[in-house]
């Protein structure tokens, strides 16, 4: 009984395997193409089937909303009442350094009455950073340095100091910052952390000309550690631009919306949180600041030269998790942490024209999990540094060229016909009207590396609420570049590792 069951058994599979190879048989309506699978035991070498592919993600429009109306009414300074004790969980192991990350609304009390005044503002300062990022490379392509532009008149302790009027990029819409200790006995301030950037630096007295920040401007009197570095240092020759006076090195950064640093460039001891302590870091000590940085008192570059945070404590690796900007929580920078095993991962490129940036290996985009007719060349870095993509904490909103971002808006358009549309907003200029609805079913958009590999990014990671009324707009913009650039609000609640040995980045969702 047993045998003739067995032969009953093969002979129905080899009948199954039969029909799928000749498309003799065709499967009920009820029976979707791309989620059913053959049993383990049914095997065949001569045909494959697909794997799932998920096309619609799930978009909580009443929590969006909700915390549109929460961002206005957080309370800043909250990470000033840790203890000592509380903070040193922050360092994982001997070898890994770890810094937490808060959003700017944590920060700075936002001042605006309303979320779209906020949004407006926020993408406003979002547009000045691009326009940098694209003119340091636009310069770099070209051949022209940052320290053959013409020259603003500066001021600094009574000397004049050349200023360019570009010197490579704008963090004035730096949306995430962490506390660190300068000098020795440290003195805690909050800090931009950057991608795009390589000089360090802070706020310092006496000051000419500073800011609102949150903490105490740093004296650097009152630090034991400090130390001018002077002209013929390496550090001072790694800056774009320098000036020397009195045999010691002078800094000035200047960014595309106007605004600059200029002061003193010394060495510090920067201490983690933890009371990880790292000496004789290289940082401009800023005695005449104007900008967009309210909140912060400074910045730590994290980009990919010689004078970055990473490249000064010789990192192998970093790793960090922007979390929703309009909450209060928090995540963690990590540096020489190993990438999470489950990564998506892509190729790291570098520019040899400019070596702030880091450039990912994209090829492609899918909506719906079907694949946008769009020319790899598109995304192409290209030999003489023109082109590719580009990772980016401090942009917000991901910038595409033209053509591309034309076929993914359409792309999106024509899979939302059934969703109520609502007019443009700023730079957006594909919305929605949600606001009688609690929740909606959107398509995907996955982003589609070299390697094969593809990041399918959560809904509320390119639709978001540009009010409190219940108006969402496509979180995409395009650029008349050839340099794309991938923003935060794409990269929230992703843990983004950066493998420097191995050239390699790593996107971990849920991973914060």
């Amino acid at each position: 009984m047993e045998e003739s069951w067995v032969i009953l058994c093969f002979f129905l599979a080899f009948s199954l395997i039969s029909a799928v190879q000749s498309r003799s048989f065709s499967l009920p309506t009820t029976v979707q193409s791309r989620s059913f699978s053959l049993p383990t035991t049914v095997q065949s070498r001569s045909f494959s089937l697909p794997t799932t592919v998920l096309t619609t993600a799930d978009l909580d429009v009443s929590d969006s909303i909700q915390k549109t109306l929460n961002v206005l009414s957080l309370t800043p300074n909250a990470l000033q009442s840790l203890t000592q004790s509380e903070s040193s969980l922050y360092i994982s192991s001997s070898s890994t350094l770890s810094l937490q990350l808060h959003t700017r609304s944590s920060v700075h009390k936002s001042s605006h009455k309303d979320y779209n005044s906020l949004v407006k503002a926020r993408l406003a300062r979002d547009s000045s950073r691009v326009k940098s990022l694209q003119t340091r490379v636009h310069l770099a392509v070209n051949g022209i340095k940052t320290s053959d532009l013409k020259p603003l008149d500066g001021e600094f302790a009574g000397e004049e100091l050349e200023v360019p009027v570009i010197s490579g990029t704008s963090h004035g819409s730096g949306e995430y910052f962490s506390r660190v200790g300068i000098g020795h006995p440290p003195s805690q301030v909050y800090m931009v952390l950057d991608t795009g950037s390589d000089v360090n630096w802070v706020q310092c007295a006496p000051c000419a000309d500073c800011y609102q920040q949150a903490d105490p401007i740093f004296e650097p009197a009152s630090s034991s550690s400090y130390s001018p570095l002077t002209c013929d240092a390496h550090q001072c020759k790694s800056l774009d631009v320098s000036e020397c006076r009195n045999g010691t090195c002078l800094y000035e950064v200047s960014y595309g919306d106007g605004s600059y640093t200029v002061g003193d460039f010394a060495t510090e001891t920067v201490t983690l949180e933890g009371s990880t302590a790292v000496k004789d870091i290289a940082i401009g000590c800023g005695h005449n600041n104007e900008g967009l940085f309210v909140g912060a008192a400074g910045l730590i570059g994290l980009g990919g030269g010689r004078l970055s945070f990473p490249s000064q404590i010789n990192a192998t690796s970093y790793s960090y998790c922007l979390v929703d900007r309009d909450s209060d929580t928090t995540s963690t920078l990590e540096f020489n942490s190993p990438m999470p095993p489950d990564a998506i991962t892509a190729p790291l490129l570098r520019n040899d024209k400019v070596d702030t940036f880091y450039y990912v290996e994209l090829t492609g985009l899918s909506v719906a999990g079907n694949l946008l007719h769009i020319p790899e060349t598109a995304f192409k870095l290209t030999s003489d540094g023109g082109g590719g993509v580009i990772v980016d904490s401090g942009t917000a909103v991901t910038r595409l060229g033209r053509a591309a971002y034309n076929a993914l808006r359409d792309s999106f358009v024509n899979e939302t016909k059934g969703l109520p549309a609502a007019t443009g907003v700023a730079l957006f200029d594909t919305c929605y009207d949600f606001s009688k609805k609690k929740s909606v079913q959107v398509p995907t958009v996955s982003f589609h590396f070299s390697n094969g590999q593809k990041l399918a990014l959560p809904a509320k990671n390119y639709l978001i609420p540009v009010d409190s009324s219940g108006t969402f707009c496509f979180a995409f913009a395009p650029t008349s570049s050839s340099l794309s650039i991938i923003g935060n609000v794409q990269q929230q609640g992703t843990r983004v590792s950066y493998d420097l040995e191995r050239s390699v980045i790593g996107f971990s969702p849920n991973k914060c």
